[in-house]
C-alpha cells in the first residue's frame, strides 16, 4: 500500500497538488502578515502540505476525532470559518475545482479530481478540521 501512495502523490503532485499547495501556502503567508490571520495561516499550511501529499492522509472533523469541542469546533470556529470563507476560502474552493475538472477529463485523472473536489469543500470550511494517517482515520471512524 505505501508504494500506492508514493506513485499516487508522486502523480498527484504533477497534476495540480504542486500549484494548489503553493495557493494554500500563498494565502497562509498573506494571514500571517495580517498577525490578525495567524490561526488561518497556521490552518494554510497544514492543508497546503496536505495539498501537496494527500495520499496517505485524511482530513476529519476535530470534534468527531477527539470527541470533545475546542476553540476551533464551536461557535469562534464557526465565526472564523465564515470569515474564511468570505476573504479566501471561495478562491481556493475555485481552483481546486478547476483542477478536478482538468483531472477528470481523462480516465486516469479521475481520482485526483475527486481528491480536488474533497479539497474543494475543506477550503470552504477549515477551521475545525484536522490531517491525519489514514489508519488513524480508519481505527477512529471505520473508513478506509
Amino acid at each position: 500500500m505505501g508504494l500506492l501512495r508514493l506513485i499516487g502523490n508522486i502523480l498527484w503532485f504533477i497534476l495540480g497538488g504542486f500549484f494548489m499547495g503553493l495557493a494554500w501556502w500563498f494565502v497562509g503567508l498573506i494571514a500571517f502578515v495580517t498577525i490578525v490571520g495567524i490561526p488561518w495561516g497556521r490552518a494554510c499550511f497544514v492543508i497546503g502540505g496536505f495539498s501537496f501529499w494527500p495520499f496517505g492522509r485524511e482530513a476529519v472533523n476535530r470534534r468527531a476525532l477527539g470527541g470533545e469541542e475546542d476553540i476551533g469546533t464551536g461557535p469562534f470556529g464557526t465565526v472564523g470559518n465564515v470569515i474564511w470563507l468570505l476573504l479566501a476560502g471561495w478562491w481556493l474552493a475555485l481552483g481546486h475545482i478547476i483542477s478536478g475538472v482538468l483531472d477528470c477529463i481523462t480516465i486516469i485523472g479521475i481520482p485526483f479530481g475527486i481528491q480536488h473536489f474533497k479539497l474543494a469543500v475543506i477550503s470552504l470550511w477549515p477551521i475545525g478540521v484536522r490531517v491525519v494517517p489514514v489508519d488513524v482515520a480508519a481505527a477512529r471512524f471505520g473508513s478506509k
